[in-house]
């Protein structure tokens, strides 16, 4: 397929265009709306982008939900690289794939018009999302296949109006969310496309020329933040270019300034070649971080509850989907370390949500009725874990005086022992979420205790698959 161009420009029409500084590439673009504008606060560099607070909505939210949707849907098979590892790397497994199932001349774009979206229902997605607990969702508005799921004019042949749905399917989310969800929208954008013949030629100067971000990438960016107004821009695929490359700085100086999100908007660190977990306003450092351990800045594990794609497989089987058991190990151990999960999910091509991801969810949103008190709006404490019991982690709200400890591990004996805190007789009270009457408790020397859970049977278990203890007044 050959990737498309801004409408009437082509690759013969495009003057080279010389690499600009940040705050000249700018000028090139259509301005913001007069309404988005106002003083600006924040510089084009790093060090005052940077300097940004970060908005307090983020860290409060703690968990996520990711879509990838796309043109890769339709194949739903291998990867959502299905495109790069089929006609460039030459896999075998996706050769003979595309050999057994579709004619010989076959090519990439023809997956287009049956990227359908017929069975989506954006109202129900939304519902779906509302039960599952989550507090944003990203969409991938574009993956690195370069097929944008809005009818953008800088994507004339290759886009979800144009082609396929023949419906703004970000608009759709958009809508839904906002009218049936206590949600933040976010968008997914890929920066660079792997075969547009833009991208190709500014990558064979070895980036010396900025045809592509400057036709394609940047006009597209403007259009998505001031067309659905995202809460979360989540940017990703440098392509190994460098952030001047992008004009990344120019860029969010113009998001964190005169933007219709200006006051609301995060972004992560994906923003050229070595800004990851370096930049931006918050880390993800890598997919599926999860580091274990407190980091001294906001970070995001973005994670995937098909162990081995993003988007939809049909090729996957019932092991390579994560247990519920296993998303509340990841969601507990993120936030006790001071992250947010994102969970990713992958749609059908046809627009549906697979019954296992809808069950993950769900699970996930009843797990957190009992227990986000634990979670939500929570803080790291002084200690992430228990060092004594396995699978035990610390979350906290200090105003209040509480400590939380979620365990993962019901103990047979119902005798619990927590190393960290230190309680005083008379003040500490403990109580299991979900169950609501204090627990009896011996305090140990040097420190620690012994909590006595009470007696349930399974049906009586507020949780199944974690639970939390609120501890008031402990140090």
């Amino acid at each position: 397929m050959r990737a498309p161009a801004a409408p009437g420009l082509g690759p013969a029409l495009l003057p080279p265009l010389l690499l600009l500084p940040p705050l000249l590439l700018p000028l090139l673009l259509p301005p913001p709306p007069a309404a988005a504008r106002r003083a600006p606060r924040y510089d084009p560099t790093w060090q005052s982008l940077d300097a940004r607070p970060l908005p307090a909505w983020f860290d409060r939210a703690k968990f996520g939900i990711f879509v990838h949707w796309g043109v890769f849907s339709v194949p739903s098979f291998g990867s959502e690289w299905f495109w790069w590892y089929w006609q460039k790397e030459k896999i075998p497994t996706y050769v003979k794939f595309m050999k057994n199932n579709y004619p010989p001349n076959f090519k990439y774009e023809d997956f287009g018009p049956l990227f359908t979206a017929k069975f989506f229902n954006a109202s129900h997605w939304a519902d779906i999302f509302q039960a599952s607990g989550a507090k944003y969702i990203v969409l991938t508005s574009k993956h690195h296949e370069g097929f944008t799921l809005w009818g953008s004019k800088y994507s004339w042949n290759w886009n979800a109006v144009d082609e396929g749905p023949k419906r703004d399917l970000v608009k759709e989310l958009e809508v839904a969310i906002r009218n049936r969800t206590d949600l933040r929208f976010g968008l997914y954008y890929s920066l660079f496309e792997w075969f547009h013949p833009l991208f190709l030629e500014d990558k064979s100067r070895s980036f010396q020329q900025q045809q592509f971000p400057v036709s394609k990438m940047l006009p597209e960016l403007y259009e998505l933040v001031n067309k659905y107004r995202p809460e979360i821009l989540w940017s990703d695929g440098d392509a190994d270019a460098p952030d001047y490359y992008w004009n990344s700085t120019g860029f969010l100086a113009w998001l964190y300034n005169k933007s219709p999100v200006r006051d609301t908007v995060v972004t992560n660190d994906r923003w050229g070649y070595g800004t990851i977990c370096k930049h931006g306003g918050y880390y993800t450092c890598s997919d599926r971080y999860n580091p274990g351990h407190l980091l001294p800045h906001k970070w995001e594990n973005c994670m995937t509850i098909d162990k081995f794609s993003w988007g939809y497989r049909r090729d996957a089987g019932i092991d390579d989907y994560l247990t519920i058991k296993e998303l509340v190990k990841q969601l507990v151990e993120t936030v006790s370390c001071g992250g947010n999960v994102l969970m990713n999910i992958g749609p059908t091509h046809d627009g549906t949500i697979s019954v296992i991801f809808e069950e993950r969810l769900r699970q996930m949103g009843t797990w957190l009725k009992v227990n986000g008190e634990a979670i939500y709006e929570t803080h790291p404490w002084r200690s992430q874990s228990d060092d004594i019991t396995p699978n035990v982690w610390y979350t906290s709200k200090r105003k209040q005086k509480l400590v939380y400890a979620i365990f993962l591990e019901w103990p047979t004996s119902r005798s619990l022992f927590l190393s960290q805190p230190i309680a005083t007789l008379g003040v500490t009270q403990i109580k299991l979420l979900g169950h609501g009457q204090p627990l009896n408790w011996t305090s140990l020397k040097p420190n620690g205790l012994l909590i006595e859970l009470p007696h349930l049977t399974f049906h009586q278990m507020p949780s199944k698959w974690g639970w939390a203890l609120a501890l008031t007044n402990v140090i």
